[in-house]
């Protein structure tokens, strides 16, 4: 038998087979079979010792280790007792051989040759990054072993190795030769001065993909010569050219044959001689992809070999092109790599993919010149198919039964439809908006489970790609569009076009080119050079400038003087009531600034309120504890409120307070209430803004340079709203002013902010005076420089390799050690990191190279290590029990406000040097740092299930904590980002964007509250309340931005009316507004009371329809199945009357309201479901992989996912649907399976939960009082009585927390009934009449206090709510409702409260109706905080 490299794999293990099974006796085979496959060998002889060696082009010696495992292979222990060996070699070589089979030879490393691309592959893991760490790598192979065992080997002589006896020397000289190799070829970045070594995008790429240095450099020079206009020869015979295919030899004997597939195999030129191995390559490359038969045994095996390492080069050079912007040839390659991956050309159909296709097929729809240069539309042509009957199919594709096959197969390529609006954002910036949606059916036989896509933005009249992109689409997700925001470049002039080509990672031939048309993309209103204040040399004002003791004593522990921004801006702040807008750099002062302000409205008005607007909850709970603490105490004693998300205060607090600490959206909701609020809003925050807006003097809005960002229109309805209410208030007063009053002047506005790129469209809208020329022009409006900071700051923006996330973020661990040693070794340092679980890999990563060092803990700054153990130990975190340990904090939402407390107190003491935190710590507690680290400029978005880039501004605000004033003299800051960020930042961290409107995305919402409280009324009130935003502002300095046609006055307006028109129509359609529609474009709208509901409980515009379909449907259920279950059992009447005998006489029977049956619960658990399942939880985050936790969860909570556990009527029988892990992916399930822990008490999967499940239930309360509101349209219908009972059983849950079965205390209070009268009216004007019930309620508490649980929402106030239903049991119809409050200060006091419950009965009063069989209605009375207080009574009407 024979075997060698050549034969057919089913060949050779034919041969071996026979040969082991000793059907053969003799097997001739190549040295290489000793390497490989264990046989069985009595003898075994070597015919002859020579060798070709295709790198020296002659032929040498066979190895001695070759020779000894040739002879390894005679005589095996397991098959034979004893072995025989032959060596057959010339005369020559005979003396050689013996020698070193009897000696013992040293092994020599070859390690030298490739130490270049060694040290590149070291330089891009991280594990040297200078020439000194470079030689420590050296001293750990095997070659520095062996050069000081036989140096001469290596070339250093006697008197070399005498002077340099360590051999540091030549270590030195190889670590910088490969250096300068590398460098030369653009692999590293050396620097011979310092001996620093940075890694490049072309080294990066060699390392991965596994491509030598010499490769590197003839793809450089090849490239770079047809970087105009490559063709697909150019570019193949550059990858022909790779070192990695030298050894292929070329040999007479073969000629013949490559010449003959040259000619029938090869559709492309080859521009190498055959002669050649570059050639020769060519051609068998060329071969191997069209599928050729190869018959020369050499042939094969070289065929082989070239194709094992096409792919992988090809794949290599596709990215050096493509980050290094060449759009022509980066496409080329990869389609180079997907041929060589599936073996047919990319000119050829797509369907080639499918083996199941007959041949004629292909056949039909190939072009006849499949190798042109002028494109290739093959794709096109085959997904054109779809439009044609499978009959057509099948005739054109010459397969007549085959034509709905063709077409099944054709929906199985992956196609992708991408829409792209173009934003422009400066005169050289834009920004594209791209939506790409998978619009081909999934397989998991032919897509796995996910199918890849590069993206790329390329300029064809250059040549260039500004952008690329790899995008993934996921079964799990099929068929979700994925949304993508470019940022892309354009220069003067600019260009007609630029295009996306989008091109499928694995599938041959698919590739989509989508040109994006700039006609109508304006520039003109972008030119305006940025507006920038210079900071004056003035001397500094001392604080006594104040003129008030009472406020000097504000600074006197904190500072003698004002720092320069505040020096030049403390005349117009303290001595005019101008509006201002401040742009200054982070750490700048901008809180005294605002405080300034308020002293003057406090000076000027001591009634008069502040507002102050914080963008985030954190942020406004650290304004509140400062200014309490300074502005709360004496001799002020102002007082400061909070009124977030999760507190609440009632009306007479408000308004007795000096200073309002707001978020936007709260201020929003009050703020809409400024004309008064119709009756049924009383649970509303907007019920308390009529006389609370009105005194409002100064509104202060900090960050204001998030208008741009995702919340930014309910800090432009703010702004706005604020301007319109004060000019209205002071045209209200001008009848005073006219009898000798004064006119109030308007709320002074002050905006406070980051450095801007569009100052004068901000300071305009907010009453800044920016066109005019006098002294006055431009007066309030400062923006500095962000070179003005306080402190001095260094920034380095560091990039990092990677296309995932999690792996790039380790990377980064080394250099965060690094930069802490080098800029802070004995300062605070602080790293910003996109979540809980980077800061706990961040710590123990850090922890992990410090205990390297000498000092383990040397972040650590304590006396005794009992100290931190002794506060370790009163932690809650386990992670950061650990960590603090080493002086390693950790901060963020998932900690407990006692953890954070303690780390920010060790912290701020020095105990601990490092503090890791998420980003959010950025906006909220001020800690000082020397060094701030962000590590990693993404974070995950939930809604889009991605990882999204912070907003400049927020890297802007990390940095800001580095260097603060008060604390430090110096601050340094390293952004550490993906590599394709890294010049994004440079570019536009100190250039920012122009700040653009966001109220487009919430025009919905914005109108209809306008139109609830009555400032719209028409759509030209549309377009006037829309021309007093900065979103009207921006249309006419950039339309194209927001789709307007230009910024001449007639296409603005016709743009507003379009947007008005679309809004309306939306609202209308979702029950928001009623329109009464009149001749022409203007039309009447008025509010409905579904837009009432979600402008006065702060809904979006779709929610309140939600609503009214889950309380219909529940409503329903109510009605069909109530009646036939019990829910309440006899009680003797003494138990709940204290009554006369009239009272007696009405009493028909009291009942105990029993709420442990079915109806209860799944009414419960269905309000519940219809809220989680509303817009407002659109956004909570399902994170990678909660899924799983999700099912796991659902499975040990009582009601199910989807309340089928308590739909006892329902057939359980699960039908065809959605995948169940695809439901828990869910936010809405999510939601409600949170509700259900946290009602329940169930334990949460992981700390993130608790988290998310504190945002779902702050939300509840608000959203029951607006079911409950959007119920009563309704109320006349059947099922309300059992709706409107379950509502407060819900409140309750949510306000004791405690479910309606838990047992009731037994010193629980008691309410009793000690009178009722009943009085009849006839309705005027009709033979209905209106009832009314007098009724007296008497409250023992017992001793009772109300307990509050800690999940239990603490900020209720008001005391314990009752609440009262009278229905009627047949039909289950409402007739009234009411509620009152038993005061807190009750303790064994009793209490009496009169109720005056009226309804009128409009059904028809006939004895079919509800008040046969006697007259009777029903009364049900509900605690809101305690159980077994409810009872049922029912009441006679009759006299």
């Amino acid at each position: 038998g024979i075997h060698h490299a050549g034969m057919l794999r089913h060949d050779r293990k034919l041969t071996e087979q026979m040969f082991n099974d000793g059907a053969i006796k003799v097997l001739c085979c190549t040295a290489t079979l000793a390497w490989g496959i264990n046989l069985p060998a009595h003898s075994v002889v070597i015919k002859g010792t020579d060798v070709y060696m295709p790198d020296k082009g002659c032929l040498v010696d066979l190895s001695i280790l070759d020779v000894q495992q040739i002879f390894g292979r005679a005589g095996r222990p397991q098959y034979d007792t004893s072995g025989e060996a032959t060596l057959i070699t010339h005369y020559d070589a005979m003396a050689r051989y013996l020698d070193k089979l009897v000696k013992a030879t040293p092994i020599e490393s070859n390690f030298i040759k490739q130490l270049a691309d060694h040290l590149n592959a070291e330089v891009v893991c991280g594990t040297v990054s200078n020439i000194n760490e470079a030689i420590e790598w050296i001293r750990y192979t095997y070659l520095f072993v062996r050069m000081c065992k036989n140096p001469l080997a290596y070339g250093i002589g006697a008197a070399q190795h005498e002077s340099d006896p360590t051999l540091r020397g030549r270590t030195r000289e190889l670590a910088i030769e490969a250096a300068k190799l590398l460098d030369e070829r653009k692999m590293v970045r050396y620097n011979p001065n310092s001996g620093n070594l940075a890694v490049t995008n072309l080294g990066r790429t060699a390392s991965h993909f596994y491509i030598r240095n010499q490769s590197v450099a003839t793809f450089n020079d090849m490239i770079e010569k047809k970087r105009s206009s490559p063709t697909d020869a150019d570019l193949i015979h550059v990858m022909c050219c790779a070192d990695e295919f030298e050894n292929v030899r070329v040999r007479a004997e073969e000629l013949e044959e490559v010449d003959t597939l040259k000619k029938a195999s090869c559709p492309l030129k080859t521009l190498a001689p055959v002669e050649e191995f570059s050639g020769k390559c060519n051609v068998l490359l060329q071969a191997y992809i069209s599928r050729a038969r190869v018959n020369s045994f050499t042939l094969i095996s070289d065929t082989n070999y070239i194709a094992s390492n096409a792919g992988r080069v090809a794949r290599a050079i596709f990215e050096m092109c493509l980050k290094n912007g060449h759009a022509s040839a980066a496409l080329k390659f990869l389609r180079l790599a997907k041929s060589c991956d599936h073996r047919f050309w990319w000119f050829q159909s797509p369907l080639r993919a499918f083996d199941d296709l007959k041949k004629n097929v292909f056949v039909a729809l190939e072009n006849e010149k499949v190798s042109s240069e002028e494109g290739y539309t093959t794709f096109e042509k085959t997904v054109s198919l779809l439009d044609l009957v499978p009959e057509e199919v099948g005739q054109m594709c010459h397969c007549f039964r085959d034509g709905a096959l063709i077409q099944k197969k054709i929906r199985l390529l992956p196609r992708v439809k991408c829409t792209c609006t173009v934003h422009p954002i400066t005169k050289n910036t834009l920004r594209f908006s791209i939506e790409l949606e998978p619009i081909f059916n999934w397989s998991a036989r032919y897509h796995g489970g996910a199918e890849g896509f590069w993206l790329w933005v390329e300029d064809s009249e250059n040549n260039r790609t500004y952008h690329n992109e790899y995008v993934l689409f996921t079964k799990r997700n099929h068929p979700d569009s994925t949304k993508l925001e470019l940022i892309i470049p354009v220069f003067d002039p600019l260009p007609q076009q630029y295009f996306i080509r989008i091109v499928s990672d694995s599938w041959v031939g698919v590739e989509h080119l989508i040109p994006v048309s700039f006609r109508h993309v304006l520039l003109g209103g972008l030119s305006s050079p940025t507006f920038f204040t210079n900071l004056f040399d003035l001397t500094p004002l001392p604080v006594t400038a104040l003129a008030d003791p009472r406020y000097e004593q504000l600074y006197h522990n904190r500072f003698d003087s004002f720092n320069p921004i505040q020096t030049q801006l403390f005349h117009i702040l303290y001595h005019t009531d101008k509006p201002v807008l401040l742009g200054a750099p982070t750490g700048s002062g901008k809180t005294t600034v605002a405080e300034i302000a308020l002293l003057r409205m406090k000076k000027q008005n001591p009634k008069a309120k502040c507002v102050y607007i914080a963008p985030l909850k954190s942020l406004a709970r650290e304004r509140l504890k400062e200014w309490s603490k300074r502005l709360g105490a004496p001799p002020l004693n102002w007082k400061v409120l909070e009124l977030s998300g999760d507190t609440s205060h009632d009306s007479r607090a408000l308004n007795n307070s000096d200073v309002l600490i707001c978020t936007p959206e709260k201020w929003d909701l009050i703020s809409r209430g400024w004309r008064g609020v119709s009756g049924g809003f009383d649970s509303s925050s907007a019920s308390i803004g009529k006389r609370f807006v009105r005194e409002v003097g100064l509104l202060i809005i900090d960050e204001i340079h998030l208008l741009g960002e995702e919340r930014g229109a309910v800090l432009e309805a703010i702004v706005s709203r604020t301007r319109f209410i004060s000019r209205f208030v002071q045209a209200e007063n001008k009848v005073k002013a006219s009898n000798g009053g004064k006119v109030p002047e308007l709320t002074r506005i002050m905006g406070l902010s980051t450095a801007l790129a569009n100052p004068y469209d901000l300071a305009d809208w907010i009453g800044i005076d920016t066109e005019g020329f006098g002294v006055d022009a431009k007066q309030g409006l400062y923006n500095f420089r962000p070179s003005v900071r306080p402190v001095p700051m260094v920034v380095h923006i560091q990039g990092y390799p990677g296309r995932h996330y999690c792996p790039r973020m380790a990377t980064m661990n080394k250099p965060c050690y690094a930069a802490i040693k080098d800029l802070s070794p004995n300062k605070p340092s602080m790293i910003f990191v996109a979540s809980r679980r980077q800061t706990r890999l961040t710590a123990m990563d850090l922890i992990s190279h410090s205990a390297t060092e000498e000092d383990t803990k040397a972040f650590l700054n304590c006396d005794s290590d009992e100290y931190i153990e002794a506060i370790a130990s009163t932690l809650n975190d386990d992670a950061l029990k650990h960590t603090i340990t080493f002086g390693i904090g950790l901060h963020h939402a998932g900690l407990t406000s006692k953890d954070r407390e303690t780390v920010e107190k060790l912290y701020l003491e020095g105990t601990i040097q490092v503090l890791i935190a998420t980003a959010t710590l950025a906006w909220g507690v001020n800690l000082p740092a020397h060094l701030v680290i962000v590590k990693g400029t993404e974070f995950y978005d939930g809604k889009l299930s991605r990882y999204v880039d912070y907003p400049v501004t927020d890297v802007l605000q990390m940095m800001g904590r580095a260097g603060r004033p008060q604390f430090d003299k110096e601050g340094v800051a390293v952004i550490m980002c993906e590599e394709s960020k890294k010049n994004f930042l440079k570019k536009f961290l100190y250039d920012p964007f122009p700040v653009e409107s966001c109220l487009g995305e919430r025009m919905c919402e914005t109108i209809n509250a306008e139109i609830s409280i009555g400032t719209i009324s028409s759509l030209s009130d549309a377009i006037g309340y829309l021309k007093w935003t900065f979103y009207a502002r921006r249309v006419r300095l950039n339309p194209s931005y927001y789709g307007a046609t230009s910024s001449e006055e007639d296409d603005v307006e016709d743009f507003f009316l379009s947007v008005v028109q679309d809004t309306v129509d939306k609202l209308q359609e979702h029950g928001c507004v009623t329109v009464e529609k009149t001749e022409g474009t203007d039309y009447y709208v008025g509010g409905a009371s579904l837009g009432r509901a979600a402008s006065n409980f702060y809904l979006q515009y779709q929610t309140p329809k939600q609503m009214q379909s889950g309380t219909r449907s529940l409503k329903n259920m109510l009605a069909q199945h109530a009646s036939g279950t019990k829910k309440s059992q006899d009680a003797p009447k003494d138990a709940f009357l204290l009554g006369n005998a009239k009272t007696s006489f009405r009493i028909q029977r009291i009942q105990t309201l029993t709420t442990k049956n079915v109806v209860s619960t799944y009414g419960i658990a269905k309000i519940l479901h219809s809220l989680s399942h509303t817009h407002e939880f659109n956004e909570l985050p399902v994170r990678h992989n909660e899924e799983e936790l999700n099912l796991e969860l659902s499975r040990s909570l009582p009601w199910g996912y989807d309340l089928g556990k308590v739909s006892w009527w329902m057939d359980k029988q699960k039908g065809a649907g959605k995948n169940i892990l695809d439901i828990m992916l869910d936010p809405h399930t999510k939601c409600f399976l949170l509700l259900q822990a946290f009602i329940f008490r169930a334990k949460l999967p992981i700390s993130d939960y608790i988290n998310d499940m504190r945002t779902v239930v702050e939300q509840i309360p608000r959203l029951l009082a607006a079911m409950e509101f959007v119920a009563e349209d309704d109320k006349t219908s059947a099922g309300n009585f059992e709706l409107f009972s379950a509502f407060p059983l819900v409140r309750r849950i949510f306000n004791s927390g405690v479910m309606p079965d838990t047992p009731s205390p037994t010193n629980g209070p008691s309410i009793k009934l000690s009178n009722i009268k009943v009085v009849r009216e006839l309705k005027k004007g009709s033979h209905f009449h209106t009832w009314c019930l007098d009724i007296d309620f008497n409250v023992f508490m017992n001793g009772w206090k109300r307990p509050f649980s800690k999940k239990a929402n603490k900020n209720t106030s008001g005391g314990q709510s009752v609440s009262i239903i009278l229905g009627t049991l047949k039909g289950g119809f409402l007739l009234c409702k009411s509620s009152f409050s038993i005061p807190d200060s009750l303790k064994d006091k009793s209490w009496k409260k009169h109720m005056k419950l009226e309804f009128e009965w409009s059904i028809g009063e006939t004895q079919s109706g509800p008040f046969a069989d006697g007259q009777v209605v029903v009364l049900r009375v509900v605690n809101e905080f305690v159980n077994g207080c409810d009872f049922e009574v029912e009441i006679s009407l009759k006299e």
